[in-house]
């Protein structure tokens, strides 16, 4: 099976599965010096292609924030749990090909375990910034990913591949959505401030916040607010 038939494959049966946007990342997007995490090269040395799967999570999860912060963590959940399905069956028509794949933690922390880096909090692989390099979307003052389709309501995964895949074309978007310069709606609406008006974000603001004050709970309120 070639690039092309692989690639087709991989997408057909990510949205056959209901997902709503995947993407194909050039894994040597992390090596540009602007990009300061932790590298997929680190998890899987041969690795070729970054795969980017999402799903929109539904409006009514936002609309009953803040009082319905349970339930709009419990849909959060469900998409992740969606996700990893949908990858899982990805990861499998890969290796029926005779290639490896694995599955990027989408979650900080959940289920009693801790994905992120204690220290910095950031995600051991940024999903977000291989979505960007995939043509998924760019990024929003709050450090979110924003999808033409569902702006910043959504959720990904990713997975690792030595795969030859189709990669998407550098994206022609700027890194930085210009109407969130303008907006600053979500800088104004988080309770903890941790996002400021320069586009940097206090992850421990966040998190503290998340954890001590909501006892786990997402808070979701730049997400609620934006208008794109």
């Amino acid at each position: 099976m070639n690039d092309k038939s692989l690639t087709k494959k991989v997408k057909s049966t990510a949205i056959r599965m209901n997902a709503d946007f995947i993407g194909i990342a050039d894994p040597d997007c992390f090596q540009n010096p602007e990009y300061i995490g932790n590298k997929p090269q680190d998890v899987m040395a041969d690795i070729r292609s970054v795969i980017v799967v999402g799903v929109g999570v539904p409006r009514g999860a936002f609309d009953a924030l803040p009082n319905g912060r349970p339930e709009y963590t419990n849909t959060l959940m469900a998409a992740v749990a969606t996700l990893r399905i949908i990858a899982f069956q990805i990861a499998k028509t890969i290796e029926k090909q005779g290639y490896k794949a694995t599955i990027v933690a989408s979650e900080g922390s959940e289920f009693g375990y801790w994905y992120a880096d204690r220290k910095t909090l950031k995600a051991n692989v940024s999903i977000k910034y291989a979505a960007y390099h995939a043509g998924l979307g760019n990024f929003g003052m709050n450090h979110l990913l924003v999808t033409k389709n569902f702006g910043p309501r959504v959720r990904m995964t990713a997975l690792l591949t030595n795969a030859p895949m189709d990669l998407e074309e550098s994206p022609n978007i700027s890194f930085i959505n210009k109407t969130c310069t303008s907006c600053q709606k979500c800088i104004e609406v988080c309770p903890v401030c941790a996002i400021s008006s320069e586009g940097n974000i206090d992850r421990h603001k966040c998190a503290q916040y998340m954890f001590d004050v909501l006892g786990g709970l997402r808070c979701g309120l730049c997400v609620k607010v934006c208008p794109l």
